[in-house]
């Protein structure tokens, strides 16, 4: 998908929580909202196991849609001919924050006794 699409549709949940923006792109009639919603479904899941972060207190503080590579393909055309164009993709990348988990103190107490 073009990154010209994405990015209107990124524009629409930039700087918002996380369920906020989830909430807006369940309802948005863009193809590329599917695309952006598994974004920023895997950045909430990426900051919540390998970061420690609270999912409840995640915002979005940067969503960026840069170009990818470009595919040529051709098109049939009248006469026989055939017209190129270029099939356009998008790097998605969203940073999200929120509050820090506090570390369970009894788990460390465990390892420890052993």
């Amino acid at each position: 998908m073009s990154p010209r699409k994405v990015g209107v549709v990124a524009g629409l949940v930039r700087g918002r929580t996380v369920a906020d923006a989830l909430t807006i792109l369940e309802h948005t009639p863009r193809r590329s909202a599917l695309a952006v919603k598994k974004t920023i479904l895997s950045a909430r899941a990426n900051a919540e196991n390998n970061h420690g972060l609270k999912p409840d207190t995640l915002n979005i503080v940067a969503i960026t849609v840069t170009p990818g590579p470009r595919l040529k393909r051709f098109r049939p055309a009248a006469h026989g001919r055939a017209l190129p164009f270029m099939r356009r993709t998008s790097h998605i990348t969203v940073i999200v924050d929120g509050e820090a988990r506090v570390a369970k103190k009894a788990a460390a107490a465990n390892k420890e006794a052993k």
